[in-house]
């Protein structure tokens, strides 16, 4: 290979790298749903589903 080739796959690769980093630190300034009210959703469903098979 090149050396031209080299440096621009390495260059590909740091880039990649460094945007998924700044996507990770800009979506961990969002707030998410409280996972308890999922949790409590999925729990009713299970029971719903548990006393149909009854």
């Amino acid at each position: 290979m090149d050396g031209y080739l080299v440096w621009l796959i390495i260059l590909l690769v740091v880039g990649v790298v460094v945007s998924n980093l700044m996507v990770l630190k800009y979506t961990a300034k969002f707030k998410w749903p409280d996972t308890k009210s999922s949790k409590t959703e999925d729990d009713s469903d299970q029971d719903t589903t548990n006393k149909n098979k009854d």
